[in-house]
């Protein structure tokens, strides 16, 4: 009983440096009474989550590449998987683009000037981008800032290319555009540019990748 109480303790202490961290993990779903989280949430090291007894919450790590059911009991958020405490834990290693989808609001904007200064290039072609971050779903989900027009186009074969008006109906919890959702799919095997106004990156659909609503963490870009 003392060891249970003094790793409560510790759960709940780690809770106030939460705030400050990076997020490590995406809420990839959630049944039941679930304290603390909703879906698509992202969530830092630390942060506690509080399950009734029947509760499930799965999250996707982002880093390394860990997706846990967590089934009852308190679970708090580490750095690449989460300490459990009266609860049931299933962890399954899933392929995802280990850390690359963090990419920061500086690198998306660079790969845009980057894009835009090789089509001002008259004096010889320009190289295709390099992919950035690699998919391993057909049907990304697509973390977008605001509304507009979302462009996805394919850049290594000509022929496929989307225009996606961003509305409220369109957008899970108002920023996630779902491919899956929207019953829509990618090639497996090519390689895209996604942009929304000046904010642009360039990703590829691993040759292997499967359709439908496959691990969050495998199919997530972040715009």
């Amino acid at each position: 009983m003392k060891r249970l109480i003094g790793t409560l303790v510790g759960i709940f202490g780690l809770a106030a440096a939460a705030a400050a961290e990076v997020p490590v993990a995406v809420v990839e779903d959630l049944q039941g009474k679930v304290n603390g989280v909703e879906f698509m949430d992202y969530v830092a090291p630390g942060k506690v989550i509080k399950l009734g007894p029947k509760a499930t919450v799965v999250l996707g790590y982002m880093k390394s590449c860990w997706r846990e059911t967590i089934t009852g009991g308190v679970a708090v958020v580490g750095a690449e998987q989460s300490l459990i405490s009266l609860g049931d834990i299933q962890r399954v290693k899933v392929n995802c683009d280990a850390g690359a989808i963090q990419l920061s609001d500086r690198e998306a904007n660079q790969s845009a000037a980057s894009t835009f200064r090789s089509l001002g290039t008259q004096q010889k072609p320009a190289l295709p981008p390099s992919p950035q971050v690699t998919l391993y779903g057909v049907s990304p989900i697509v973390e977008v800032k605001g509304g507009g027009l979302l462009i996805v186009e394919r850049i290594d074969a000509p022929g496929e290319r989307y225009t996606l008006p961003l509305t409220s109906d369109s957008l899970v919890r108002g920023k996630f555009y779902d491919f899956a959702k929207a019953k829509k799919s990618l090639t497996a095997g090519g390689t895209y540019t996604a942009s929304l106004g000046p904010r642009k990156i360039t990703f590829k659909i691993d040759s292997q990748a499967t359709p439908g609503s496959t691990p969050i963490i495998g199919r997530l870009l972040r715009l």
